[in-house]
């Protein structure tokens, strides 16, 4: 079959955004294509007119720390990325998470821009990014600003070089960009830039467990992120991420609240497990697992992702 009928390498922002913009409903991105690609060749993707390769466009290719983030440009190899010192000094659980991502091959192309916009429910780097507070900037056409939202030029973090002409750029927060499983709120024509992902501080950890099927099957059964910032053994303030528990990946807020200002017993881990049930919305899959092993995973998980982040808090 036909997977496409051109392909052009974009240079720039405002490059791929005139191209895509030209036949909004058959141009589609690329980058490492290592989902895009397989779904288009087993008929669960329409084919392409055009596909756009952003994979050259400086600012997706930016990686930085500055003073109080980690930039980290969606279209930066996973391999690169995992290389990449700061990233895992800062962030344990993104760290933990791309590894798992496929094999070698595939992390020397995919990126972790790719993995948002694919907009699954239990993508192993979305999940980590909820739990570290990540927050996504977005390329869009100049003139289509969405409604509520502002222009953020002004609070790019220092030293980023992204500052295209003719494109309007915001950044809101990762849950922002799900819409529903496989579908993301990114309208046609825009791009995910980058991530901004607050800088480790004293106290704070995090770590991302996941329990997977068998013989190499690279998909989540249930996934699991948590950051944590203690305080002379308290847990000062927490966030918990995990998937696939409905269709967009889960903040357990209420969980979050159970743990908040406690210290880890095993009565207020009963508490979390339980309130993260009461959130989640498990489902059987004939090609993961069902809802039930889901939930009894759920406390299982939970302990472990805590105390593996618990091991690294107040180290720094």
């Amino acid at each position: 079959m036909t997977t496409w009928n051109n392909y052009y390498q974009a240079h720039s922002l405002e490059d791929a955004i005139a191209v895509l913009t030209q036949s909004p409903s058959t141009n589609q991105i690329i980058a490492g294509g290592t989902d895009l690609l397989l779904e288009i060749q087993q008929g669960r993707h329409p084919p392409a007119n055009t596909l756009v390769d952003i994979t050259t466009i400086p600012e997706l290719n930016h990686l930085e720390a500055t003073t109080e983030y980690l930039w980290i440009g969606s279209a930066v190899p996973l391999a690169q990325l995992i290389a990449w010192q700061p990233l895992r000094q800062n962030c344990q659980a993104l760290y933990e998470a791309i590894n798992l991502i496929g094999g070698p091959q595939v992390r020397n192309v995919a990126t972790l821009g790719g993995n948002v916009a694919h907009a699954l429910p239990a993508a192993d780097g979305a999940i980590a990014l909820l739990a570290l507070d990540a927050t996504v900037w977005i390329a869009a056409p100049q003139g289509e600003q969405k409604v509520g939202v502002d222009s953020m030029l002004e609070t790019t973090p220092e030293g980023i070089p992204i500052h295209p002409e003719g494109v309007h750029l915001r950044k809101q927060p990762l849950l922002d960009c799900y819409a529903a499983p496989g579908k993301s709120t990114l309208s046609a024509g825009e791009i995910l830039v980058a991530f901004q992902i607050p800088l480790r501080r004293a106290g704070e950890s995090s770590a991302f467990r996941r329990v997977m099927r068998p013989q190499g099957v690279a998909i989540a059964i249930q996934n699991m992120a948590v950051w944590l910032r203690q305080e002379k053994g308290t847990i000062a303030d927490i966030r918990i991420a995990l998937g696939p528990a409905g269709p967009k990946p889960l903040r357990a807020y209420l969980a979050e609240e159970k743990l908040r200002g406690q210290r880890l017993s095993q009565v207020n881990l009963s508490e979390a497990s339980a309130a993260i049930l009461a959130e989640a919305r498990f489902r059987t899959s004939p090609h993961r697992a069902t809802a039930e092993y889901r939930q009894h995973l759920t406390g299982i998980l939970l302990n472990e992702t805590l105390y593996q982040a618990g091991l690294g808090a107040g180290s720094q």
